[in-house]
């Protein structure tokens, strides 16, 4: 399970805590973080610059979870419905755009 990410102010106070000689230990145990978590980020620091969010790798998702969970229910019901047909039927149902996401895995 995913944990929530840690504030710009609070990586912030790492970066100035590690800048003025402090250790991870240290750190760690007065702001009450893991120290493998300080590590993390004060080399992130090192490397980029910054203590702010990079950008994610990988391609956005076209279907969120809401838009998703129609599709899955029709699957469930019939496991044996085409590709085709959901386009379709999505399209139809105000689901999706004009151009349907919805394509074979190959």
């Amino acid at each position: 399970m995913w944990s929530k990410e840690l504030s710009v102010e609070l990586r912030d106070r790492f970066v100035s805590r590690h800048r003025s000689g402090k250790g991870y230990q240290n750190i760690s145990a007065t702001l009450k973080v893991w120290k493998n978590i300080v590590a993390s980020i004060i080399l992130k620091w090192k490397k980029f610059g910054t203590t702010k969010t990079l950008p994610r790798a990988g391609r956005l998702a076209q279907l969120s979870n809401w838009w998703r969970r129609p599709l899955v229910r029709e699957v469930t019901k019939n496991p044996m419905v085409t590709l085709t047909d959901l386009q379709s039927s999505s399209v139809e149902d105000n689901h999706l755009c004009t151009t349907p996401p919805i394509r074979p895995l190959w």
